[in-house]
C-alpha cells in the first residue's frame, strides 16, 4: 500500500481522519449551545477517561462546533506548576474577539478587565513593569474588577463582564480546558463557584473540560456541590463497529478495504482505544502489500506498532519515573487481572513486601505525574490503557 496515501493519524489530539463513535456527545453539545443562547439553562461539560480514548480530539471538535454556532471560544491545557489566571486571560481575550460585538466602548472595557485579571499575581500586588501581563490586549487594564488577587472573586467579576457581552449578541462564551484535573486546589474552587455564580445569574457561559478519571473527585473535594455544576460524559473506548468504521470509512476515501477477519484482529489488538486503532491501522497499511487489508496483514504488521507505542506511548511515560516509581508500577501490572482494571494498594504492598505506608512517596509521585489514578477507596489504576501490559513484557 502506497505509505503517501496512508490516511491514519496516531498523534497527540490529532483528529483521525473519521472521528467515530462520537455521534451522541457531538449531537448533545449542539443542543447545549442552541439552549445556551436561547437563554435557558445548561450545565458546563465535562470528558472524563483513560489517556488515548481520544479526550483532546473530542474537545477540540466541541470547539470547533461552538464557533461555528458564533460563540467566543478559548482554550487552555492546564499544566500542574502554572496557576489559571495567566493562561485563562489569553483565553477569554479569545472569546471576546470571536465574539465580534459591534460596540467598540464596551468591548474595550472588557478587554481592560481581561487585562486587569491576567495581570494580577496570587497575593493581588502589581509584578514589576518588566514582568507584568498585557497578553497583547491594547485596552488599559481596568482598576478595581477582576484585579483583587483573590482568583474566586477575580474569576466571578471576569465571567460576569464577557458573559454580558456573549449576552447582548444573543450568543454564548465557552471555555475549553483540557487536562483539568492538573489545576491548582484554588483554582479548580474558583472555577466551580464562577460556574455557579454563572448559572444562578443565567448568564451564557459554561465550561467544557477533560480530564483523567479522578477528575470528579478532585472537583468534590474543592467544592461539595460540584456534581451539580457539571454534566459528566465518561469516553471511553469504541465498540466493534466504530473501531471499524473508524479504520474503513478513510480506506475507502482511497479505494481500499479491509476484510472483515481483518478487522476483528484489529479490534483485538487495540482493544477499542482509538489511539491504538490509529496506531495499528498506519502500521498494517504500510505493510499491506495490497487491498483488501487482511487478518495476516495485520499480524505481521502488529510488532511494528507494538514497537513504536512502546517507545512513543508507554515508554515516554515510563521512563519519567523513578526506579522507586517504576518498582511500584511493575508490582501495579502484576497484581492486576484482566477483568479489574485496578488494583487494592495493600496487594502491591504485599507483593513487595513492604507496608503500605512505606510506599506512599511512590504512590503519591505517580498520583501527581498522572500514571495513576485513584480509582476508589484504597485502589488505584493507570490512567494508560494497557499499561500494564506493556510493564509485564518489558520487565
Amino acid at each position: 500500500m502506497d505509505p503517501i496515501r496512508n490516511p491514519y493519524a496516531p498523534g497527540a489530539g490529532q483528529r483521525p481522519p473519521e472521528l467515530a463513535g462520537r455521534d451522541e456527545q457531538l449531537t448533545a453539545f449542539d443542543i447545549v449551545l442552541e439552549r445556551v443562547s436561547r437563554g435557558r439553562p445548561e450545565r458546563s461539560l465535562l470528558l472524563v477517561g483513560l489517556r488515548g480514548v481520544g479526550k483532546t480530539v473530542l474537545l477540540n471538535a466541541l470547539r470547533s462546533a461552538a464557533v461555528r454556532a458564533g460563540w467566543g471560544t478559548g482554550k487552555l491545557e492546564a499544566r500542574p506548576d502554572q496557576l489559571l489566571r495567566r493562561p485563562l486571560a489569553s483565553a477569554m481575550h479569545q472569546a471576546v474577539r470571536e465574539l465580534g460585538h459591534p460596540a467598540t466602548a464596551e468591548v474595550s472595557h472588557v478587554l481592560g478587565v481581561v487585562k486587569a485579571f491576567g495581570s494580577r499575581d496570587a497575593t493581588g500586588a502589581t509584578t514589576r513593569l518588566r514582568d507584568r501581563w498585557t497578553g497583547g490586549i491594547d485596552a488599559p487594564a481596568v482598576t478595581g474588577r477582576a484585579d483583587s488577587g483573590d482568583i474566586e472573586i477575580d474569576l466571578v467579576e471576569l465571567l460576569t463582564d464577557v458573559g454580558g457581552l456573549a449576552a447582548d449578541v444573543g450568543r454564548g462564551v465557552a471555555i475549553f480546558v483540557d487536562e483539568m484535573q492538573d489545576l491548582g486546589a484554588d483554582d479548580v474552587s474558583a472555577l466551580c463557584a464562577a460556574c455557579h455564580e454563572m448559572g444562578q445569574a443565567a448568564l451564557p457561559v459554561i465550561v467544557v473540560g477533560a480530564g483523567l478519571p479522578h477528575l470528579p473527585a478532585v472537583l468534590s473535594a474543592s467544592k461539595s456541590y460540584s456534581e451539580r455544576l457539571f454534566r459528566y460524559a465518561r469516553i471511553d473506548r469504541l465498540d466493534a463497529s466504530a473501531a471499524a468504521l473508524a479504520l474503513t470509512a478513510p480506506a475507502q476515501e482511497e479505494d481500499a478495504v479491509w476484510d472483515p477477519g481483518a478487522l476483528d484482529a484489529m479490534y483485538a489488538v487495540t482493544g477499542g482505544y482509538p489511539y491504538f486503532v490509529q496506531a495499528y491501522g498506519k502500521a498494517v497499511w504500510d505493510r499491506a502489500p495490497r487491498s483488501p487489508i487482511t487478518a495476516d496483514d495485520v499480524a505481521v504488521a502488529a510488532p511494528d506498532a507494538e514497537g513504536e507505542l512502546a517507545v512513543g506511548f508507554f515508554g515516554s511515560r515510563y521512563e519519567r519515573a523513578t526506579p522507586a516509581e517504576r518498582e511500584y508500577l511493575r508490582a501495579m501490572a502484576d497484581a492486576a487481572s484482566p477483568d479489574e482494571p485496578s488494583v487494592a494498594t495493600s496487594d502491591v504492598a504485599r507483593l513487595l513486601e513492604r507496608k503500605p505506608q512505606s510506599l506512599s512517596p511512590a504512590r503519591d509521585a505517580l498520583l501527581k505525574k498522572g500514571l495513576i489514578y485513584s480509582a476508589e477507596r484504597g485502589r488505584i489504576a493507570f490512567t494508560v490503557p494497557h499499561f500494564g501490559r506493556y510493564l509485564r513484557d518489558h520487565s
